[in-house]
């Protein structure tokens, strides 16, 4: 997939996300694919993109569709042919290490943890 957009990139180079047109406005994308706000003057486009960042991309995330429960994972590779996740763990080296290769952008069943989510510090008996 080519680029969903003109690259926009923080001052120091990072890039944070896409600006495409969106009728006379234009609309920002971030680095899942999600559009950052609504349509708007370019300038305002660039400054939603920056306040968004990429903090998110550190997150946890639950992928839903493996088991019975939503799976906690951290985001490994994004990029708008792909995004590939991890299963959560906590930065353990000697665990084998499963990982699930999901579609751009960012599909419904990987999302944000909700308070309702298993808790990842408890394992399920």
């Amino acid at each position: 997939m080519t680029a969903p957009g003109t690259a926009h990139r923080r001052e120091d180079g990072e890039l944070v996300g896409w600006i495409r047109p969106a009728g006379d406005l234009w609309q920002g994308i971030d680095l899942l694919g999600r559009p950052v706000g609504d349509p708007a003057e370019w300038l305002e486009v660039e400054a939603a993109l920056e306040e968004r960042g990429i903090a998110y991309l550190a997150d946890p995330w639950m992928l839903e569709g493996e088991g019975e429960r939503p799976l906690r994972v951290r985001l490994v590779e994004v990029t708008p042919e792909r995004i590939v996740v991890k299963a959560e763990d906590f930065g353990a080296i000697d665990l084998p290490g499963r990982t699930w290769e999901l579609p751009w952008p960012l599909p419904a069943r990987l999302r944000p943890p909700r308070p309702d989510d298993p808790d990842a510090f408890v394992l399920s008996r």
